[in-house]
């Protein structure tokens, strides 16, 4: 897979460093009398054993004296048994901390709504949860969470070494309110048997869709989220970032309405009313992405990693060998791809917020995050455990450099306290554009006042 170098700028790699102790021999031969050096020696190791056995006295009373603690750590289902992987090994490192777990509503927006209506009633059950990307704007300006900065800092957590978007979808009002757990970003699958590589451009896109759509029965030249619902806007969100436009910008100005994105609307226009797209592209979310791909419908597709495992399961795939993935074409800027994934935050009103954060911290780390790669699959946010051999064996996409890149183009939506409403207010606009009912400038324009008017509420 041919990997385009002109992407929009991802985060900075972790340099690993090695500390080797040495230990010296010594030498020399003593010379002098036993007699004194020896009683002395025997009268210095009494000592010694004696202070030892003191600190390890000091240190056991010091265990014994630690406030035992129980946390409530929240997240969604998880199938993989990885959470439970997670919670045993924290807790024998810390066992004067006892983590219980509690699940939530399999649907997200009914785990946000859960949330929601206990932390704003100064609920403190719950002291640390998983949050979605498009969380922790809204949840920091409720107050409902606790902010990380003096944690960050007083434990030299350096924030460079995660994804740059995933560290920006946890970062609102110049402060850090969460920290990346694991992370999700768009792909372009093609089929390898009928293309050799993937398209570096939109526009290369546009030419080979239309060129091989036919060959080896395929229907379609490309698939995509076009239905009206958050999918259509992280389809957006690429499309504009990968031509060098903007929602908003990082002072919660309203950025939309600009050449870039009027150029980006124009290039989904172009494809949507394509003739090498499904008819009914407009009602297309991601199981009807997969599922017409997985039945050999289309040359290309975009969607989420979770379908590079579907194409080859035998038992629902008609394309198990012939499918390669890359990242999303190019625009003007570069490539981009749409953020997806978890973080992990603590409940301001927790009643443990030293002991949550190391619960947080752990999760978050190096060993937390191999566990959950290893043990549930999902992938990383510190890009040195794609470097680790064990990570890299627990998943293909692990040890695929391609994927890697396409996490280091992540682009967040638009982080703001109001992005539900955001998203639905681009939704209808958007809609509107590709169904032709009204052009890119006007839906540019359109958002822009309308995101305005929400955010001046």
């Amino acid at each position: 897979m041919k990997i385009w170098k002109k992407v929009i700028s991802g985060a900075v790699a972790l340099s690993m460093v090695g500390i080797i102790a040495a230990c010296g021999d010594n030498n020399e031969v003593n010379n002098e009398p036993e007699n004194d050096d020896a009683g002395n020696d025997t009268e210095e190791n009494v000592n010694n054993d004696t202070a030892n056995n003191n600190d390890e006295e000091n240190d056991a009373e010091a265990s014994e004296d630690q406030e035992e603690v129980t946390l409530t750590y929240a997240r969604g289902n998880d199938a993989t048994g990885a959470t439970n992987v997670l919670i045993d090994a924290f807790m024998e490192e810390n066992p004067h901390i006892t983590v219980e777990f509690r699940e939530m509503p399999a649907d997200t927006g009914q785990s946000h709504d859960q949330y929601v209506t206990e932390f704003s009633a100064g609920d403190a059950t719950i002291d640390v949860f998983d949050a979605d990307v498009i969380w922790p704007a809204e949840f920091a300006q409720g107050g409902y969470v606790l902010e990380l900065d003096r944690f960050i800092e007083r434990d030299g957590i350096d924030m460079d070494e995660y994804f740059e978007g995933t560290v920006d979808s946890g970062n609102f009002d110049g402060r850090q309110w969460a920290m990346p757990k694991f992370t999700d970003a768009g792909l372009l699958y093609y089929r390898s048997d009928i293309v050799d590589e993937a398209p570096e451009t939109w526009d290369d896109l546009i030419e080979m869709a239309t060129e091989y759509q036919g060959e080896e029965g395929t229907d379609f030249g490309y698939l995509m989220q076009a239905n009206q619902y958050e999918g259509l806007v992280v389809n957006a969100v690429e499309f504009i970032a990968a031509y060098g436009g903007s929602v908003l910008d990082e002072d919660q100005n309203v950025t939309v309405n600009s050449p870039e994105t009027i150029a980006a609307i124009e290039k989904m226009i172009e494809i949507v009313e394509s003739d090498f797209v499904p008819g009914d592209i407009l009602n297309f979310d991601e199981p009807a992405t997969h599922t017409a791909f997985l039945e050999g419908q289309s040359v290309f597709a975009r969607n989420w990693p979770y379908m590079q495992a579907m194409t080859e399961d035998e038992d629902q795939s008609q394309v198990q060998g012939k499918v390669e993935f890359a990242l999303l074409p190019a625009g003007d800027a570069g490539s981009a791809s749409g953020l997806g994934g978890w973080m992990s935050m603590i409940n301001r009103n927790s009643e443990h917020p030293e002991e949550a954060w190391e619960l947080l911290k752990f999760m978050t780390g190096a060993e937390g995050q191999k566990i959950t790669a290893i043990e549930g699959g999902s992938a990383p946010t510190l890009r040195a455990l794609y470097d680790d051999e064990e990570v890299r064996e627990a998943a293909p996409l692990f040890a695929d450099e391609e994927f890697v890149n396409t996490l280091e183009n992540a682009v967040p939506r638009p982080v703001s306290p109001i992005y539900p409403q955001i998203s639905d207010l681009m939704q209808i606009e958007l809609s509107r554009a590709l169904a032709g009912d009204i052009t890119a400038e006007e839906a540019a324009e359109n958002m822009e006042s309308a995101i305005e008017s929400a955010l001046a509420e």
